[in-house]
């Protein structure tokens, strides 16, 4: 019997879990359509985004990601506790920017005067949202029914476009965390779409690898940023490899950015049964493929956060003032 999601979900036991939702009746993610010869391309970078925004909206980090043919893999770290330093103000910022919320929360933000009870109903609301902006199941739904709504809009047809609201595993371990990171980034190299990981389109490691050039991409194709522009939200990145071992709470993963580039080039050269996909042996390492040292690497990786911002920054100042 299928255990309660509370049960399933607990952040005392571990903060990082590994989320898969998937298709049903032959619904197709993205990829092309081998009997109708439709494409569904478009949606990869519709899901990519929407991670993307939710992340930067929800305190809910995001360690890799794989969008896929038929269904997408996350593997999100929860429970930083920043969603609790939030101000009531920032609080409704990030909810509205995805919901309306009711009338009284809609007033309230227009600057209209409540009264005593009505002001009482309204921080029960913050509270509410305060939670749910740092729920699991919450960030899954904002994520997936979007989804949901434009394929079944582009396919001309209504009911269930997901299997069901979402798989998720806890990952106890280090070990597991660094495991199935590097599992969900060597997807598309496994199901042979790519050759190496870095040439894997709509993947965590390709935005490590390149992350002006992901951001690029999605606002070529107009991917809608405006939730967060309009509150000026900034735009988070990947959660960051944290090398030393520090006095004060770490929020990143404790490894190193350049050993875990090696363990997806190693892991991706071992042939795995039942699975078509995997790095020749005569490939040089990765470091070498990307034209980097070791030195370079570290560098781009520290820089990785703060190219990021900036990118994103210049991108939305322009906005604004075409606006």
């Amino acid at each position: 019997m299928a255990r309660p999601r509370k049960e399933q979900v607990n952040i005392s036991d571990t903060p990082y879990y590994h989320i898969v939702s998937r298709c049903v009746r032959r619904s197709l993610l993205c990829g092309k359509d081998i009997i109708t010869g439709k494409s569904y391309e478009h949606r990869r970078l519709w899901i990519e985004n929407r991670i993307r925004i939710l992340s930067s909206i929800f305190d809910i980090d995001i360690c890799s990601y794989a969008v896929m043919s038929n269904h997408l893999h996350i593997v999100v770290k929860i429970g930083s506790e920043q969603a609790d330093q939030w101000t009531r103000k920032e609080i409704l910022e990030r909810w509205t920017s995805l919901y309306k919320g009711p009338k009284l929360i809609q007033r309230l933000i227009q600057g209209d005067r409540l009264d005593n009870a009505e002001q009482y109903s309204a921080n029960v609301y913050i509270e509410e949202y305060r939670n749910r902006l740092k729920d699991l199941s919450w960030f899954m739904k904002a994520l997936n029914e979007p989804i949901a709504r434009g394929a079944n809009k582009e396919d001309g047809c209504t009911g269930h476009f997901w299997e069901s609201r979402y798989k998720s595993q806890a990952l106890l371990t280090e070990e597991a965390v660094l495991s199935c990171m590097a599992y969900v980034d060597l997807n598309p190299l496994r199901a042979k779409i790519s050759d190496t990981p870095e040439d894997s389109e709509h993947t965590s490691i390709k935005e490590r690898i390149s992350p002006q050039f992901s951001l690029q991409t999605a606002i070529r194709e107009q991917i809608d940023l405006q939730c967060l522009i309009k509150f000026q939200l900034p735009l988070k990145p990947l959660i960051k490899f944290e090398d030393n071992v520090k006095q004060e709470k770490q929020a990143g993963i404790l490894f190193s950015a350049v050993d875990y580039l090696e363990l997806v080039d190693y892991t991706g050269r071992i042939l795995k049964e039942g699975k078509r996909g995997v790095i020749q042996q005569t490939a040089p390492p990765i470091l070498k493929r990307l034209n980097l040292n070791t030195d370079e690497w570290l560098a781009r990786s520290c820089a990785f956060e703060a190219n990021y911002h900036s990118f994103f920054a210049k991108w939305r100042n322009t906005r604004r003032q075409a606006a």
